[in-house]
Parts: C-alpha cells; sequence; structure tokens
C-alpha cells in the first residue's frame, strides 16, 4: 500500500488508475494514444482498469507499440509494459463499436468500483476515466446518472460537485485556470428551479474556492451566475435570484469567500474567460459546460470536488460515432492525466 507520508518523498511519478469506461465507445482508444505520447508517460505511472484484450485491440488500431499485461493488484509494476486490472470478467471481444451495450455498462461500472477502492486503500494515488455511456450503465442495472453520483456514493460523501477545469494558458487569461461548478447536475431543466437552494449555491462555491486555492491562487475570485436571463430583470423573468442566489452569495461573502453576483450567465462566462474570475458556480449542467466546451472541447477537465480521494477525466463522451475508427482525440485525456497529477503533487506538499 502506498501511504501519503511515503509519496511525500517518493521520487516516482504519481500512480493513477485508469479506468476504460465504455469499451464500445473511444475510451480504450485515447488511453492507448495518451500512454504512447512521452511526456505524458513521464509524468505518471499508470494502472489501467478493464478489459485487456480491448486495451490490446486499441494498440494495433492506432499502431502502437505499446504492451499491456494483466496484473492482480495495482503493487505490481511490470517494466516492459502497462499494468492492467480487469476486475470484470466480461468477455469485451463480442461488445459491437458504436453501441449502447448493457456488457459495456457493467465493464465500465466494475472497472470504476475496483479503481475507487484502490485509491480509498491508498494503492494508487488517484483515478482518471475515461467516458462511461449513461444508458448502458442503466441497462446494466445501475440506476445512477453517472461517475460523479457513483463516486459519491462509492466515497460515503454527499457534498460534491462536478466541476468543468480550463487549465492556464492562452484560452484563459486567469494565471491559474478556470474552474466551472455545478450547482444541480444530471438532472432535468424543469427540476433545477426546484432543486436550488442557499446551502447547495455556498457549497459548491466553496468547493471552487478550495480547488482554485489547491492551484495555487490565494484569494479565488468567484462568480455566481444567475439562474433567469439578464439575472431576473429585477424579478420579470423569475425571483430565484432575489430569494436564493443573492443570498447565498452574502453568506459566502461574510465567510470571507469572494464571491460576486448573481451575474447573468452568458456575460459571466465571457468576463470569466477574460481573466476576470478564477472560477464560476453554475446553476445547472449545460450554464457550465456548454461555454467551456465551445472553447476548449479537448483541453477542459473534469474534476470531481468533495471527494476523499481523486478524480479527473476528459470532458467528451463515448463518442459513438468515431468509436473504433482510429482517429479519435486523446488531447483531453492527456489534460486529465495532467491535471490528476498536479492534485496529486499538491496534495503530498500539505
Amino acid at each position: 500500500m502506498r501511504t501519503a507520508s511515503a509519496d511525500k518523498t517518493s521520487t516516482l511519478p504519481p500512480k493513477l488508475a485508469i479506468t476504460v469506461g465504455d469499451v464500445a465507445g473511444v475510451g480504450p482508444e485515447v488511453i492507448v494514444r495518451a500512454l504512447a505520447d512521452e511526456p505524458t508517460r513521464s509524468r505518471v505511472t499508470p494502472v489501467v482498469f478493464g478489459p485487456i484484450d480491448a486495451l490490446e485491440r486499441a494498440a494495433r488500431l492506432v499502431g502502437s507499440p505499446l504492451r499491456f499485461r494483466r496484473v492482480s493488484d495495482a503493487s505490481v509494476a511490470p517494466a516492459d509494459a502497462v499494468p492492467c486490472i480487469d476486475a470484470t470478467g466480461i468477455d469485451a471481444a463480442s461488445i459491437a463499436p458504436g453501441t449502447v451495450d448493457p456488457r459495456a455498462g457493467e465493464i465500465a461500472y466494475r472497472s470504476l468500483r475496483a479503481a475507487i477502492d484502490a485509491a480509498l486503500s491508498g494503492e494508487v494515488d488517484g483515478i482518471v476515466t475515461a467516458p462511461l455511456n449513461k444508458l448502458a450503465l442503466h441497462q446494466a442495472g445501475h440506476d445512477v446518472p453517472g461517475h460523479t453520483e457513483i463516486l459519491a456514493e462509492a466515497c460515503g460523501v454527499r457534498d460534491v460537485a462536478m466541476m468543468l477545469y480550463l487549465p492556464a494558458g492562452p484560452t484563459v487569461k486567469s494565471p491559474y485556470g478556470l474552474g466551472v461548478a455545478h450547482v444541480t447536475l444530471h438532472t432535468s431543466i424543469a427540476s433545477v428551479p426546484g432543486l436550488l437552494t442557499e446551502g447547495a449555491i455556498a457549497s459548491t462555491t466553496r468547493l471552487v474556492d478550495g480547488f482554485m486555492r489547491q492551484m495555487g491562487c490565494i484569494a479565488p475570485r468567484i462568480g455566481v451566475c444567475a439562474l433567469n436571463p439578464h439575472a431576473g430583470e429585477g424579478g420579470l423573468f423569475g425571483d430565484e435570484e432575489q430569494r436564493i442566489i443573492a443570498p447565498a452569495v452574502l453568506t459566502l461573502q461574510q465567510a470571507q469567500v469572494d464571491a460576486r453576483g448573481p451575474y447573468p450567465a452568458d456575460t459571466l462566462m465571457s468576463r470569466a474567460i477574460a481573466g476576470e474570475f478564477d472560477g464560476v458556480a453554475a446553476m445547472y449542467h449545460d450554464q457550465g459546460h456548454i461555454a467551456i466546451k465551445l472553447i476548449a472541447f479537448h483541453s477542459a477537465v473534469n474534476v470531481t470536488l468533495g471527494l476523499p480521494i481523486i478524480r479527473t477525466s476528459p470532458t467528451q463522451g463515448t463518442a459513438f460515432d468515431i468509436a473504433w475508427r482510429g482517429i479519435a482525440n486523446p488531447s483531453g485525456m492527456i489534460s486529465a492525466i495532467n491535471v490528476a497529477v498536479q492534485l496529486v503533487a499538491h496534495r503530498n506538499r500539505t
């Protein structure tokens, strides 16, 4: 078992569990491409969780010399191959590319749960997840919306949030990057107003503040989105801003969190990208996702906040339309690995 104290003095790259996701999608290919990238491979000691045959087929598909070896636990690190733990017992060879298949949903679920167990026990330093298909997950009998909810349940926590994090660079002007977290997540638009509470908004904003501090920002500036167009236009388009969001912002300010708003989401996201804010609290899924994916689809990273373990992932989905055609872009997986490495380094310094 890898202990926190041992990790602080270790010169080895962090050991990350990488889950294969839905094997009918692009997960195996982007994993192979990312681990074949020499700068990425030098930063991490990977352990892939999923069927080894899917990874070997992906390596052949893209012409990669990368080799995989089946191991029983994360402590085994063969020098000439990437270790692979198959905790599924399911034959992936007959799963058709680009199709919704309950077997693929079960593979994704079991691989994720095994990786979570490894992270909770300290066998790995964090988890990077390839995308899964939510319908396949449901068809496999798992009534959960996605990764975030599975992680929260397995870790025994409730105060979690999904963040899209865009590292600093030419797109985002803040020197610490931009983090956008969501108060509500995998739910219908019709249900969002009823799910918004002062406590939920304050909790999500605090998680954004804490994450940006991990990334080196000493005093994060957090913009809080309005729910309605024009921030409700003084109550003409809805009163959630006056009744729920503004009081949450005031509570945060009184707690010394530099939260501001509520601001109309369309202009707030533009202001944040321009560097006026380091983080954003969005009220619902698409309010944050559309803006970030529009400007940085392949470089933004999904980070689950509030867990006792580190988890990142690309922001892309399973991309069934291009799965197993040898054309998937690994940039998102590479970014997710790099951000996980940063988070491990921060944790080991504290």
